[in-house]
């Protein structure tokens, strides 16, 4: 059963939202310089901060808790009384127990997200267990294997978008190869005062709804002028047929958020202190329902030490990109006594979050303006040409328009210019309705399992697939919109916004590629066999899956205990999916077989693929989806380790 889909809202629906800053208003840029005062409205807490819980030992309540973040009274699921819930701090080697109590009308759950743990201590309702009833109390226990910075949340019904994580971190049982002098969780979140029910049920019925940056007249007259009314028509024909828009890069947006950090509100701005010369461990957390945030602070180098956890060769950038669920370790060194904007922008610039790291509480910096919003374009449907050519090539964004207002305000005006976008270009992607249901030969002499996956050739481990990416019969229907003949490899591309920002601003954008283990791969074996899965949905319908095959009818997927395994990604979608797997490590394939990366979830571009290890070592029953908690209900699969 899919603990997903309780209908009973727990706040009434609204028909309209007081915007703060950090929505999609258009304020960025509104806080003190650095070095003047911060006024008392902008350093206090808009809601009460998370207090931080150690030992081995705990008891947690999770109950209702009324909030105010707009400038509206709500009702929030919270963890001992705080929205972001208690950090847990916990010492690797230890066994922990934690009793957690349900105060709710419906039943409710904590998943152990990026843990290592037995089946039965996961925390998925359906899979693991049966999850907590209103008034019971279910004790969790399990070893701590690792260390590192993770989180927890609730897998019952929509309750992560209501308040219901916190965030988790484990202090290592040998010396910590990264020196700091001060350690400070930063966990981001968004928020809205409509209920999440109420939100999946109007993307339901309006894929698009909550994006304001449509085309508009001014837009067309741009194209027009730009390149031509043939090619502007050829282009507008496309996606019209398509029913897609250029401009959907997040499915929720600023237009209803309101985007937090450790449960502050931009105004409130948390803030966090330093000395001159301190080295400063800032661990980002995207515990967001469905904002993929990028951050940078503006003055300072970051220097990132782990990924999801797992300490990671050290790789100086001024800015990257966090999936919701990912978490990365930085190291910051301010070297004067002023102030600092920690800065997260969304991935569609609808909106905003900031907090301040200063050396003086009553010193703030200023916030900056929001990067151009960017445009999908032919490589980011998996049919353009040149992907294998410049599809890896960093600092690359082919569908950014360089007049653009770097205020992001404005969506951009074109296309991939010196593209051809004419009829033919379109042959490198395929839709329903001009496929005519060509299969593509992806059944002919293939070990198709369950129809679930596809067992293909075996590249050299660490150096990902070499199999030829093929469509299943399941992919045609209509809750597939568009699948992708030609993706493009993620694994060196910063993401869609990001491709130009080396370029454009001299700013260093970390991808995948920069990442590698900071101690030598465990399991050196090849892969045994591979499995290809598709991500696929219908933005008009709003329907997501994977193969085609909704949870709902899927058939798990078998892993046999102790195989080694590839797992290769295809984005059938104009959207950036992370792809979690409970249980067990996805190591990330760079290039590098000695150093490989260990990831819990893996980002993964629109119309790109990308490919992880993973060594079936955890018996039992796990769950394998989309974190974007709206797309989870359909793009979600069982695992079954036998």
């Amino acid at each position: 059963m899919n603990k997903y889909l309780d209908s009973s809202p727990l706040v009434a629906p609204i028909s309209r939202r007081r915007f703060v800053t950090g929505a999609m208003s258009g304020l960025a840029g509104g806080a003190a310089l650095a070095g003047l005062p911060a006024s008392a409205e902008t350093t206090q807490a808009s809601n009460p901060l998370p207090s931080e819980l150690r030992g081995n030992q705990f008891d947690l309540h999770v109950n209702y808790l009324p909030v105010n973040f707009t400038g509206r009274a709500r009702t929030a699921v919270a963890v001992n009384g705080t929205v972001p819930a208690p950090v847990l701090r916990w010492k690797e080697g230890d066994t922990v127990t934690i009793n957690v109590t349900n105060h709710l009308a419906h039943d409710t759950s904590i998943h152990w997200h990026g843990l290592i743990l037995p089946s039965n201590m996961d925390g998925v309702p359906g899979l693991s267990f049966d999850g907590i009833r209103p008034g019971e109390t279910f004790t969790y226990q399990f070893p701590l294997k690792q260390s590192g910075t993770y989180w927890y949340h609730s897998h019952s019904d929509f309750q992560e978008q209501r308040g219901h994580y916190g965030a988790i971190v484990i202090d290592p049982a040998e010396p910590d190869p990264v020196a700091y002098d001060r350690d400070y969780v930063v966990l981001l979140t968004d928020w809205s005062d409509q209920s999440p029910q109420d939100i999946y049920a109007t993307l339901k019925k309006e894929g698009h709804y909550y994006n304001r940056r449509r085309r508009t007249v001014g837009d067309l007259w741009e194209e027009i002028r730009q390149k031509g009314v043939s090619q502007t028509w050829r282009d507008r024909k496309m996606w019209n047929e398509m029913r897609m828009s250029d401009r959907d890069i997040a499915d929720v947006t600023g237009y209803t958020y309101t985007y937090l950090m450790n449960g502050q509100t931009p105004d409130a701005n948390w803030t966090a202190l330093f000395k001159r010369g301190e080295k400063i461990r800032l661990r980002f957390i995207n515990g967001a329902a469905m904002s993929i945030f990028d951050i940078r602070i503006p003055g300072l180098k970051m220097t990132v030490v782990a990924s999801d956890g797992q300490n990671i060769e050290p790789v100086t950038v001024d800015e990257f990109r966090i999936g919701v669920a990912e978490t990365y370790d930085v190291i910051v060194e301010p070297e004067n006594d002023t102030a600092y904007t920690l800065f997260a922008q969304t991935i569609d610039r609808s909106g905003y979050t900031r907090g301040t790291l200063t050396s003086d509480p009553r010193l703030q910096a200023k916030v900056p303006a929001m990067d151009y919003a960017p445009v999908l374009t032919h490589r980011d449907m998996g049919m353009d040409h040149s992907a294998h050519a410049m599809g890896d090539m960093p600092g690359m964004d082919h569908g950014m328009n360089h007049g653009m207002d770097h205020g992001g305000n404005h969506s951009g005006h074109s296309m991939d210019h010196g593209m051809d976008h004419s009829a033919h270009a379109m042959e490198g992607m395929d839709h329903s309705q001009h496929a005519g249901h060509q299969m593509h030969g992806a059944q002919a002499g293939n070990n198709i399992s369950n129809n679930i996956g596809t067992t293909t050739g075996l590249g050299l481990a660490g150096y990902g697939s070499n199999a030829p990416v093929e469509h299943l019969p399941s992919e045609y229907g209509p809750g597939v919109d568009m699948r992708a003949s030609m993706p493009a490899n993620g694994l060196h591309d910063p993401g869609i916004g990001l491709r130009d920002h080396q370029q454009r601003y001299g700013r260093k954008v970390l991808t995948y590629g920069d990442i590698r283990n900071l101690t030598p791969t465990l399991d050196r074996r090849q892969p045994e066999r591979e499995i290809q899965l598709h991500l696929t949905g219908n933005m008009e319908r709003y329907m997501w899956s994977v193969n085609g095959i909704k949870f709902s009818d899927a058939e798990p997927l078998i892993f046999k205990y102790g195989e080694r395994l590839r797992v290769t990604l295809v984005n059938d979608t104009m959207m950036t999916h992370p792809i979690h797997l409970h249980g067990m490590w996805s190591e990330l394939e760079t290039g590098d077989p000695e150093y490989i990366p260990r990831k819990h979830t893996v980002l993964v571009q629109p119309g790109s693929t990308i490919s992880y290890l993973v060594t079936a070592d955890a018996y039992g029953r796990w769950a394998y989806h989309c974190h974007l908690l709206y797309h989870m209900p359909g793009m979600f699969r069982e695992v079954r380790v036998v």
